[in-house]
């Protein structure tokens, strides 16, 4: 199967190119940035704002997008939807979409979220919004389509989740946000690629909420890491509200000079607040259950982030 995937310069895009050529498909890498190793056998530089990637496919995995907790709404839009809309007129026979499942998120606890759950009225931050946004254009296309929507996307090279995570606890930095520790879902990097992989093989089409499938304490996974790691644990509790004004002065002081991501944003105080769990059993019966289980992927992210210690 001849496959485009969109944003190979990054962390999922990168990891599904390399995953999808070693289970044998063609694969052609478009990104602004070089493609990350292995992640292509023909590589397109091209910025996807600007026009149609040239070419015919059997299918394209659209990977590519402006991921972070805070900045200029405008370019969230240029990146997520600009950029889907495009792709989306890629020669392609099905075009799987890679979203966030931050389109579903509101203030409070979500528990056994599904694909038929009501998402959010008012996304959280930008990045939900701007995805939301990019999954109406998909299912208005006519195209043959799969939305698949992963929750906190880790391991080796990721660029996105853990890095801003890790640079705090190195300083002993990053808090506890309240007196609750949170239950929450994940997805190893190998999971994420081995459902891709059966979306494209099977032809399944649709949406699809995925993850490990196995929620965890939030607390008490991150202080796992970090101990494998000889990190300091999580610190003392901050008060939520305190947390949330103090984030809320950050982004207003970001955004009058600037738009640098702030250290602490109301999205990030969200998610590390309250609960958010999925029911993944759709994506079990129709693509198959991950085979990497919650305690080997953090065996495997500890390992690999030890090496740059």
């Amino acid at each position: 199967m001849r496959v485009l995937v969109t944003g190979v310069s990054g962390f999922v895009g990168g990891a599904l190119g390399r995953y999808l050529r070693e289970q044998g498909y063609t694969v052609t890498g478009v990104s602004r940035g070089p493609a990350r190793s292995e992640a292509c056998g023909a590589f397109v530089p091209f910025d996807l704002t600007t026009g149609v990637v040239p070419g015919s496919f059997d299918a394209v995995v659209h990977c590519a997008a402006r991921s972070a907790p805070w900045g200029r709404r405008e370019e969230f839009h240029r990146q997520n939807v600009v950029a889907t809309g495009n792709t989306l007129r890629v020669d392609a026979g099905h075009f799987v979409f890679v979203s966030s499942s931050s389109v579903y998120y509101r203030w409070g606890d979500q528990l056994g979220l599904t694909e038929e759950s009501p998402v959010a009225e008012r996304p959280l931050n930008a990045y939900a919004a701007t995805k939301l946004e990019a999954e109406r254009l998909v299912r208005a296309s006519g195209r043959r389509w799969t939305v698949v929507r992963p929750r906190a996307v880790f391991g080796p090279e990721d660029t996105v989740l853990f890095p801003r995570l890790l640079r705090a606890a190195r300083k002993g930095m990053l808090p506890r946000f309240g007196d609750r520790e949170p239950v929450g879902d994940l997805i190893y990097i190998e999971n994420l690629c081995f459902l891709l992989e059966r979306v494209l093989a099977l032809g399944a089409t649709g949406d699809f909420n995925v993850t490990n499938g196995q929620p965890v304490g939030l607390w008490t996974f991150l202080n796992e890491v970090f101990a494998g790691l000889g990190y300091p644990p999580l610190g003392r509790p901050v008060p939520v509200g305190l947390a949330m004004r103090l984030a809320r002065g950050m982004e207003i002081l970001s955004s009058a000079t600037g738009w640098w991501e702030p250290p602490i944003t109301q999205f990030g105080v969200e998610v590390m607040t309250h609960a958010k769990t999925f029911d993944v059993s759709k994506a079990n019966a129709v693509l198959g259950r991950p085979p990497v289980s919650n305690e080997e992927s953090l065996r495997r992210f500890v390992e690999w982030q030890s090496l740059f210690i």
